[in-house]
C-alpha cells in the first residue's frame, strides 16, 4: 500500500509502521482472532467515508449530507443478510452493522432485550467462554445475573444434557451459546430447544466462526437464536467491528441499544470497509479458503499429537484449539514467550477445569485464519506443527529454528 503521504509528514509513526509491516511478515500467526484483510478491505477502512458524522440510521439522521452515507449502509445490511440468511426468509430477519466490536453488539443485545439483573446462562470463561459472556470483572457480569455452564470434565465437551439442567434449574432470561477456545462444532439447535424449554430468549455469539458460518462449513445458528452478535475481523477477514442479526420483531429494542443506547456516531469507515468484506465472503472463493482454514487446523493438531503433545478434546472441528502444557511441566506464559521469541505468536489460554491462574494459565490456544490468509496449507501446516514440538519438548530455542520460521514466513508474504 502507499504510505508516501505518512512517510513525508510522519516519518517517526511510518518508521514504527514499517517495523509492524516486519514483524508480521517475518514471524508466523497463530492469535485465532487475528487475520489479514484483504488490501480492498484496508483501502475501504482509510476512506473518505471516516469524516462524516452520521448519528442514527439510514433515511433518520441527525446530521445533514447523509444521503451516500445511507445507500452504503443499506448495502453493507443487504450484504449481511444474504450471507447468513436465505433469500426467501430476510423479511423476517433485521441487521445492524454498527457496532464498534463483538463486546459493543453484545451489550447493545443484553441491554435492549434484558432488564438490569435479570438471568442469563452462558459458557464459563474458564471453559471457553468470552469476557463479555458474564465474567466478573466484565460489564457483563457487573450488571447481570450470570450462571454458567460448562464442559464434561472427561471429555473436554459441551453436555447438552446438563446444560438443560441447568436451564431447567435457573430459569434464565436468556441463554448465551458460542465461544471463544472451543473447538467442536456448537449444536446451536439443541440450545434453540433448550431455550425454549424455560422460555429464554437465545443469544449466538459468532465472533470467532462467523466466516466458517458464512462459508457453509459450521451450522448456522440464525435458524435458532433470536440474535446473533459477531466480530468482522476473525475468520470473516473484515476490519475491527460487530454486527448483529435478529428477528425482526426485536429490531427495534436492538437499534436502540445500539444508538442512541451505546454509541454515539457510528464508523462509517469500518461500516464501508466490512460491506466490502461481505461482499468477499459471499464469493466462492471464499468458501475454499474457509474450508482451508479447517484444513489446516486439523492438520496442525494432528501434528502436535504425532509429536506426543496434549490437544484439548483430541482435535479440531473449527479454526482452533487449545494445547495443554501440564504434561510439558511448561507455563502459559514461558510457552507464549518462547515461542514468541523464535518467531511464532499465539496466546496463552485456560483449559478446562484449569488450576493456574488466569493470567499465566496451563494452555495455549492455535488457530489458522492468518496462515491460511497467507496461503500456506497443510504441508506447511506440518512443518509448523514440528517447529512447534521442537520448541516446546526441547524448551529451548535454536538459531537453527528461527531461520527455519523466518525462511517459511517471508515465502508467503502479506499482499501489502
Amino acid at each position: 500500500m502507499d504510505y508516501s503521504h505518512l512517510k513525508q509528514t510522519d516519518p517517526e509513526n511510518f518508521k514504527l509502521l514499517q517495523a509492524e509491516i516486519k514483524r508480521e511478515n517475518e514471524t508466523l500467526n497463530l492469535i485465532a482472532s487475528e487475520n489479514y484483510p484483504s488490501p480492498a478491505v484496508l483501502e475501504a477502512l482509510g476512506s473518505v467515508f471516516n469524516n462524516k458524522y452520521s448519528e442514527g440510521y439510514p433515511g433518520k439522521r441527525y446530521y445533514a449530507g447523509n444521503s451516500v452515507i445511507d445507500q452504503m449502509e443499506e448495502l453493507a445490511k443487504k450484504r449481511l443478510l444474504q450471507i447468513y440468511v436465505k433469500s426467501t426468509l430476510q423479511k423476517y430477519w433485521h441487521a445492524n452493522v454498527q457496532p464498534l466490536s463483538g463486546a459493543t453488539a453484545n451489550i447493545a443485545a443484553y441491554t435492549g432485550l434484558l432488564d438490569k439483573g435479570d438471568k442469563i446462562l452462558a459458557l464459563d470463561l474458564s471453559q471457553g467462554g468470552h469476557l463479555t459472556h458474564g465474567s466478573r470483572v466484565n460489564f457483563s457480569g457487573i450488571f447481570w445475573n450470570f450462571v454458567y455452564y460448562g464442559v464434561d470434565c472427561k471429555t473436554e465437551l459441551l453436555d447438552y444434557d446438563e446444560i438443560e439442567k441447568i436451564a431447567l434449574k435457573e430459569k434464565p432470561k436468556m441463554i448465551v451459546c458460542g465461544a471463544t477456545a472451543y473447538s467442536r462444532t456448537i449444536d446451536f439447535e439443541r440450545f434453540s430447544k433448550i431455550a425454549e424449554k424455560v422460555n429464554a430468549l437465545l443469544l449466538a455469539d459468532i465472533a470467532h466462526i462467523a466466516g466458517l458460518i458464512a462459508a457453509g462449513v459450521h451450522p448456522s445458528p440464525i435458524p435458532f437464536a433470536d440474535v446473533t452478535t459477531s466480530t468482522t475481523q476473525k475468520t470473516l477477514r473484515g476490519p475491527r467491528g460487530g454486527f448483529i442479526i435478529c428477528k425482526r420483531e426485536l429490531a427495534d429494542k436492538i437499534d436502540k441499544a445500539v444508538f442512541p443506547g451505546l454509541q454515539g456516531g457510528p464508523h462509517m469507515h469500518s461500516v464501508f470497509s466490512k460491506s466490502v468484506c461481505f461482499k468477499e465472503a459471499l464469493d466462492s472463493s471464499f468458501k475454499i479458503y474457509a474450508k482451508q482454514i479447517i484444513k489446516n487446523a486439523q492438520t496442525l493438531a494432528q501434528t502436535l499429537k504425532n509429536e506426543g503433545l496434549e490437544i484439548i478434546t483430541g482435535g479440531t472441528d473449527n479454526h482452533l484449539f487449545l494445547l495443554n502444557l501440564k504434561p510439558l511441566n511448561l507455563d502459559g506464559i514461558s510457552a507464549q514467550n518462547m515461542l514468541e521469541t523464535a518467531g511464532i505468536t499465539l496466546n496463552r489460554n485456560a483449559i478446562p477445569y484449569d488450576t493456574c491462574s488466569p493470567f499465566n494459565p496451563s494452555g495455549l490456544r492455535l488457530g489458522t485464519p492468518a496462515l491460511t490468509s497467507r496461503g500456506m496449507e497443510e504441508k506447511e501446516m506440518k512443518q509448523v506443527g514440528t517447529i512447534i514440538a521442537r520448541i516446546l519438548n526441547n524448551k529451548k530455542i535454536t538459531e537453527s529454528d528461527k531461520k527455519e520460521i523466518k525462511v517459511l514466513a517471508l515465502k508467503f508474504p502479506l499482499p501489502y
